[in-house]
């Protein structure tokens, strides 16, 4: 169960990512959520539009981010052969002390 509960909070934050175009989360979260953000522009960009949108839809939760991907980061992306992301560092949490880091769309 543990495993479904850490795709989901992935695939959320991945989708948030891409509506806002940025998140604050831990390091750790960052660094597992950004290849998904990466490779879902990707499909965007690269892939016949029915193909993206089935592949797209497997991983973000909401339609309003599939069609930003195809409508609106695909276009200002298209001169950009990667590293959509940035990640930048924020400071620690007051509670645990856990590294902070927002995760933007450059």
């Amino acid at each position: 169960m543990q495993r479904d509960h850490r795709a989901a909070l992935i695939r959320n934050l991945a989708t948030s990512i891409i509506l806002f175009e940025k998140c604050k989360t831990t390091v750790a979260r960052a660094k597992a959520v950004r290849p998904i953000v990466e490779d879902l522009i990707s499909k965007a960009k690269n892939k016949e539009p029915r193909e993206a949108i089935r592949q797209i839809n497997q991983i973000v939760f909401d339609k309003n981010a599939t069609r930003k991907l195809l409508e609106v980061l695909k276009v200002r992306y298209a001169d950009r052969t990667g590293g959509y992301t940035r990640v930048v560092k924020m400071g620690h949490r007051n509670g645990d002390a856990a590294q902070v880091v927002q995760i933007q769309l450059v």
